[in-house]
């Protein structure tokens, strides 16, 4: 799960519209995914399906607008749309890439952020970026062809996707920034920014936003120097970490430990290391309610858990950081998977990322 809904699986269902319409909603429902068609569809997937046929009904009655409507019914169709697409390639580790379209090929930044998406395919990783050109053709560039995702946005001065994504079954077109933003952040295991203007800090503070709250998994988040014309590194984030990040810690806004959440790279190999290292040992995470349950590549000896438990108790709302060698009831996926849970106080999540770089940076021990 990338953008986390607490699985909450108590949330009571749309009303219903009266026995009749019900009643033609499930058999629609029937219809559409008879009983041994394609693929298992749970219970629980097809009342959410059924809720959204019901909410859409209701937009009839409830006072929205043609303008309204449309806005919804194609946020969903663009959603449904992109889903289809990314779930052909579960599994596959993704990286989105951010940064300006208006960076010509010949400049450092560009190089950097090609050289960057190599190194990455190169890793077996997937990029996800624009479909534009700057460092969105870059990021295509780099990686090719196979190993992008485009997510091209309808503006007045920009229709056409760059001639390396252009035609390929992965290119998905957007009208709304909003889902846009939605798949690359719920696709992605990593994120890149290379400098960029208005849209690329509009995506750096959205995924900061999220991850700071919660609100998706966390990942690395890593901010990528380019260089001048000599190539040398320019500055670029330090400036801005100096401008925004600095005046907002001083003035209280965002708490220190949120530094932890973005790295400044100084070019691309170090990026690529800093992504690779937070998957060391890391593999992925969730909720079960309030636990939060983090599955390891490798397990930790009895040792490195004591210590995680002594360093990170301002995590812990009850009990203490557990190590399990399998999943937890209402798991089902990743089951060769140990485990390390506790009952988190849902706050601090820059001290979440402190937490898996500690996990990250333990060494593998005799008779973990």
């Amino acid at each position: 799960m990338s953008i986390h809904d607490d699985h909450d699986e108590t949330r009571a269902p749309e009303p219903g519209l009266g026995p009749a319409i019900d009643a033609i909603v499930r058999e629609a429902a029937r219809l559409a995914h008879p009983e041994g068609g394609p693929g298992h569809v749970s219970a629980r997937r097809i009342g959410l399906i059924e809720d959204m046929v019901r909410t859409s009904l209701r937009t009839l009655g409830d006072g929205s607008d043609l303008g309204q409507v449309k806005v919804m019914e194609r946020a969903l169709r663009e959603m449904r749309n992109a889903y289809t697409v990314f779930n052909r390639y579960k599994g596959v580790r993704k990286i989105s890439i951010f940064g300006s379209a208006r960076t010509p090929e010949s400049h450092p930044d560009y190089h950097a952020a090609r050289e960057f998406g190599r190194i990455m395919a190169a890793e077996g990783w997937m990029a996800i970026t624009g479909a534009g050109m700057g460092i969105m053709r870059a990021g295509h560039e780099g990686p090719s062809r196979e190993s992008s995702f485009g997510l091209s946005i309808r503006l007045p001065f920009e229709t056409n996707a760059n001639d390396i994504i252009k035609g390929d079954p992965k290119l998905v077109n957007f009208r709304y920034f909003f889902t846009r933003k939605l798949m690359f952040v719920s696709h992605s295991d990593a994120v890149a920014c290379f400098p960029g203007g208005f849209g690329t800090m509009d995506e750096i503070f959205e995924t900061l936003t999220l991850i700071q709250t919660g609100k998706t998994h966390p990942m690395p988040v890593v901010l990528v120097e380019g260089g001048d014309e000599a190539g040398r590194p320019r500055g670029y984030w330090k400036r801005w970490e100096a401008g925004v990040v600095d005046n907002l810690v001083e003035a209280g806004w965002i708490s220190p430990e949120d530094r932890s959440l973005y790295e400044i790279a100084d070019g691309p190999a170090d990026a690529a290391r800093r992504v690779l290292r937070f998957y060391r040992r890391y593999h992925s995470s969730r909720y079960i309610g309030d636990t939060y349950v983090v599955r390891i590549k490798r397990a930790l000896s009895q040792r490195q858990v004591e210590e995680l438990n002594d360093e990170f108790s301002h995590l812990v709302k009850s009990g203490s950081v557990d190590q399990h060698m399998g999943p937890l009831e209402g798991e089902d996926d990743h089951v060769h998977l140990p485990r390390v849970a506790f009952h988190h106080t849902k706050r601090g999540f820059g001290h979440i990322r402190s937490f898996i770089d500690r996990m990250n940076d333990m060494p593998d021990e005799a008779g973990a």
